[in-house]
Parts: structure tokens; sequence; C-alpha cells
């Protein structure tokens, strides 16, 4: 009677699949998904969904460049462990640079980019078992979105700050023109104006959403719009970090 060896389970697998590389993926998907959390509570473009798969895609694709190679290594067979990861980085770029645009002379979408492009490292991070480093960082993404706008806030304006400010008007006495002339002749740049036709119970109303660039302080111009003749109602706010 032949027998047949039985070859251990592992045998019948790649190296590299295993509960450690498992759990790496786990934690990609943890750090990446808390990320995402933030983002999509944020209203952002990118968000829960976009990160979570950023992060533990990268984590794959490490662990690929690791492991997914070595049923080919023989005596004269030279590997380098680091060519999938480094792509990685440029991949990424794709992504991060669909998330950028450009309105008149305003950028918007770059700490969108810059957090999907950190949320990549950490999920590199995970997957090279580097996972202390991955708190780390993770834990430093909500210092910088939840901590330094409040910092920002206490610097003095640049003249290049998009601000957003809302003016709500009696339509048909040309009030959106003599507020333009008002902004534009206290060195504000109009970036955009979006004009709607509102019924509050106050007659014929429109709202005017804009975004301006000007280093004088929006809130004393806005208390001096109010004085403007049709104008009912101005309100300022800064936006948050794209």
């Amino acid at each position: 009677m032949v027998q047949h060896a039985v070859e251990p389970l592992a045998a019948t697998f790649p190296s590299g699949q295993g509960v450690k590389q498992v759990a790496e993926l786990g934690l990609a998907f943890l750090l990446s998904a808390l990320i995402g959390l933030e983002r999509e509570s944020a209203q952002k473009s990118a968000g829960l969904r976009t990160h979570t798969l950023v992060g533990v895609g990268s984590a794959l694709f490490l662990l690929v460049s690791k492991y997914g190679f070595s049923d080919v290594m023989a005596p004269g067979v030279s590997l380098d462990p680091s060519r999938v990861a480094a792509q990685i980085v440029s991949g990424i770029g794709f992504i991060g640079g669909g998330l950028i645009f450009v309105r008149g002379d305003a950028v918007r979408g770059l700490t969108t980019a810059a957090i999907v492009w950190v949320t990549c490292a950490i999920g590199m991070a995970c997957g090279a078992g580097l996972w202390l480093l991955a708190l780390v960082v993770t834990a430093g993404h909500f210092v910088v979105v939840l901590v330094f706008p409040r910092l920002a806030a206490l610097l003095p304006s640049s003249r290049f700050a998009v601000q957003d400010l809302s003016v709500v008007y009696e339509d048909g006495r040309g009030v959106l023109r003599d507020v333009l002339g008002e902004l534009t002749g206290r060195g504000f740049a109009i970036v955009q104006v979006h004009a709607r036709h509102v019924d509050d119970g106050r007659g014929a109303t429109v709202v005017a959403e804009l975004e301006v660039q000007g280093q004088p302080p929006i809130e004393r111009v806005a208390v001096e719009l109010t004085n403007l003749a049709g104008v009912l109602e101005v309100s300022t706010r800064h936006p948050a970090p794209q």
C-alpha cells in the first residue's frame, strides 16, 4: 500500500497570511475608519468609505510587498520588498489630486487631500507592524483637525484667508451692488457669490452667500453693512478647513 504524506496545513498557504497579518489589517481598518468618521461628520468630499478603503488598501499593499512573492524565492533570485510599498506613495497622489480644486483665487481641498495621504501612511505603518507609530499619527490627526483650528482663529487674519458672508436684503433695490461696492472699497476681493430668493414673511427678499478674501476683520465690516439701505441681516463665519 502506498501511503501519501499529509502536508501540514501551513504549507498549503503562502507565508504572511496568519493571525498577525489579519490583526494588522484590522488595526488599519479601525484607525482609518476613525479618521473617516471625523471627515464624514465634517461633511467633507472624502469621508468614511474613502479613508477606510485607503487605509486598508495601503496596509494590504504593504503586506503583499513583504510576503506576496516568497513562493518565487530561489537561489539567484533577488527581490526588493520595498518596491510595491514605494508605489503606494505615488498612487495615492491620484486620489489626492482629485480632491483639490480651485475657485477663483481660492484653493480648496488641500487639507482633505493631506489627510488622505496621512491615512495611507497610517495603513502602511499598520501593514509593516509599526502599530505604535500608527496610533501616534492617528492621535496627531485629531489634534490637527480639532485643536489647530481653534489656535488658528486666535492668530491675525491673513489677507489670503477666505471668509463667508451671508447678507439678507430686499429685492429690487440694487442692494447687492451696494454691498459688493462696500466690500471692494474696503480692500476685500470677492471670490464667489450665490444669491437665492426666499419667502420669509418679510416680502421679496434675497439671501446672498459671499466668499471674500481680505485682511480687515470681516465682523467689523458686517456691522457696517447692516447700515446700508435695504439690508435686513448680515452674518459671518470662518469656513472650516478643507
